[in-house]
């Protein structure tokens, strides 16, 4: 079973591959019912992915 933060990231990069990630997150805090602390998401967003990921990954969005 996974962890609420894991199903959370997991809908949240869904939601990204078809809006931009403003939309994404408004998106998110509407459906949670609750207040969004977009600090305290950002801040565990990337936390299992070394720096060469998150690299990767930024330049792959780029070339879209």
């Amino acid at each position: 079973m996974k962890t609420d933060t894991e199903l959370r990231v997991e809908g949240m990069n869904l939601l990204l591959k078809n809006m931009d990630i403003v939309d994404a997150e408004r998106f998110f805090a509407l459906i949670q019912g609750e207040k969004f602390d977009y600090t305290k998401w950002r801040k565990n967003l990337w936390e299992k992915n070394s720096v060469k990921e998150i690299s990767k990954l930024a330049m792959e969005n780029l070339k879209k």
